[in-house]
């Protein structure tokens, strides 16, 4: 879009003035996934004829009729500190609908209940069972926000490892280098309109509880892929977190598809927000791309 729709203007001044100072202040991760929890009806458009059930570890997520061979296993964001099931569960649900693919969102622990590797180790006990149920690799589509990106890529390390590809990769704002090393963490600090800078190192310290930063499942721009799927990245270009998503994509070969304006996970707004909208009709028509080139 050549120009900021009214309502992202307004949605960045909101982030901007508002929920940007109070994520500086918040005292607890406790009391910042209250808050998220509280918030979330209000952020995610829940589309008509959502189903959702208990599979495994995973809630199951569907949309009308999904196609029988398409499953999305999707891992949310928060900075390791916030969102669950029931928080995503409308998101779930947009991303079903536009795929026309089965959602299977992922319970992980967050790092006031359980810290690294406790979350990885969730994901991929997640995908297990999506196999010991009867998916196969290249039925599956692997994607996530944020946090969960992060957890997306240190997946694909270790399915690929294990000679498991999945048929894709699909990744919203992924955080994928905890030593914070990417260059648009100063350089666009102060233009993100959502991720206050100076809390990310403590995040960092209480998620790896004195775990290596550079550790593969840690910050996965530092894993290997060998014979990675299709990947897209989309993210924003004021984003704190755009080199880390530039990075993953050549270390993965993917695509990253950069947008102006937006922030940081823009597409949690899918059904409210024109640009949300057509990120979102992008990466379905990714995500369905990739189950066609994956059954040949």
């Amino acid at each position: 879009m050549s120009s900021p729709s009214l309502r992202l203007r307004l949605l960045i001044f909101g982030m901007r003035w508002l929920v940007k100072p109070k994520l500086k202040r918040t005292g607890t991760p406790e009391k910042a996934n209250r808050d998220f929890e509280r918030a979330a009806p209000f952020l995610f458009s829940k589309p008509k004829g959502l189903k959702a059930v208990q599979d495994g570890p995973s809630s199951r997520i569907t949309v009308g009729t999904p196609m029988a061979d398409r499953a999305i296993l999707f891992l949310h964001g928060g900075a390791f500190v916030t969102g669950s099931q029931r928080s995503y569960r409308a998101f779930g649900g947009r991303l079903a609908k536009r795929t026309k693919a089965t959602i299977f969102l992922a319970n992980y622990p967050v790092l006031q209940d359980a810290p690294f590797p406790a979350a990885p180790n969730a994901v991929l006990n997640a995908w297990n069972h999506l196999i010991a149920s009867g998916w196969k690799a290249h039925q599956i589509v692997i994607a996530g926000d944020s946090a969960g990106g992060n957890l997306v890529f240190g997946l694909l390390s270790t399915l690929l490892a294990r000679n498991e590809r999945p048929a894709a990769v699909l990744a919203f704002s992924p955080w994928t280098d905890l030593t914070l090393s990417g260059d648009t963490i100063e350089t666009n600090r102060d233009k993100d309109p959502l991720i206050p800078v100076s809390r990310m190192e403590e995040a960092v310290d209480l998620y790896l509880n004195g775990a290596d930063t550079m550790h593969p499942l840690a910050s996965p721009l530092f894993a290997g892929f060998k014979n990675p799927p299709p990947v897209l990245i989309q993210v924003g270009g004021d984003e704190v977190l755009l080199s880390d998503s530039k990075r993953m994509a050549e270390a993965t070969g993917g695509a990253v598809d950069v947008w102006p304006y937006v922030p940081h996970v823009w597409q949690i707004f899918d059904g409210r927000l024109p640009e949300a909208n057509a990120a979102m009709r992008k990466a379905a028509a990714f995500v369905q791309s990739s189950f066609e080139s994956a059954k040949r």
